[in-house]
């Protein structure tokens, strides 16, 4: 039997050994491990690295020999509309994935999620890693709305939004929020968490009722004016590694 050589450059963000040869190699997990247990991968040419190794983007990996490709990662940013659910599949309604070509759809899934009345910026992606930085409480990315809510916003539920608020049935406050006043009936309200339902909790806690929910920004990454509820575009290579 012939041995077969592969090698390829990371050329994107850092991810786990095991994961980036399962991906590349078109191989399982546990068969990834088995080969890097083995001593068939190595890193820079060093041999058996720990299949949890976090490998930089300069770093090269070969297993046993021949050049291969690695699969590509897609970034896609889309202005969800109304009555679309953040999912990969559902029976009974649209998902964002059903507003993009089905070429396009093979890997992909909603970094994040939107309920199904609220609009505005999804981000769409193949790569896992970037989606938990996206997502992960740790990382605390920024995502700001626009508000509008059936009674005026007053000083007092601007400064309570500010400071933290405790919602019904749970046990520790939110975090600070970002609170900027449009009108008497709409705020720009920034979060670093993600919370069941948290927008729409937070300002039920100010005794208000939020009617209109729309995502403008995740991060760094604005929603792109140019895009009409149900347009995507990719994310350019600044909005990838801004995140």
């Amino acid at each position: 039997m012939s041995v077969i050589m592969v090698v390829f450059l990371v050329t994107v963000l850092p991810m786990r050994l095991d994961y980036f040869l399962a991906h590349s190699a078109g191989l399982t997990r546990k068969e990834a491990k088995r080969l890097i247990s083995g001593g068939a991968v190595t890193v820079e040419g060093e041999a058996k690295p720990k299949a949890n190794l976090q490998l930089r983007p300069d770093q090269a990996v070969a297993l046993h020999g021949e050049p291969v490709q690695r699969p590509r990662q897609r970034y896609l940013m889309l202005h969800k509309p109304a009555g679309v659910v953040c999912s990969t599949d559902d029976p009974e309604h649209r998902t964002v994935l059903d507003l993009l070509p089905a070429e396009l759809r093979p890997d992909l899934h909603p970094a994040g999620r939107l309920d199904r009345d609220t609009t505005g910026l999804v981000l769409l992606t193949s790569d896992g890693q970037w989606s938990h930085r996206l997502t992960s409480p740790n990382h605390q990315c920024g995502k700001r709305y626009r508000v509008t809510c059936t009674d005026p916003v007053s000083d007092e539920d601007l400064q309570a939004l500010a400071d933290g608020i405790l919602l019904r049935g749970e046990d520790s406050p939110t975090l600070p929020a970002q609170v900027e006043w449009v009108n008497a009936h709409t705020l720009r309200l920034t979060i670093t968490e993600g919370r069941y339902h948290q927008v729409k909790r937070m300002l039920a806690a100010c005794g208000n009722k939020v009617v209109g929910l729309h995502r403008e920004q995740i991060g760094d990454i604005v929603l792109d004016a140019d895009l009409a509820p149900g347009e995507y575009r990719v994310l350019t290579e600044d909005e990838i590694a801004g995140i």
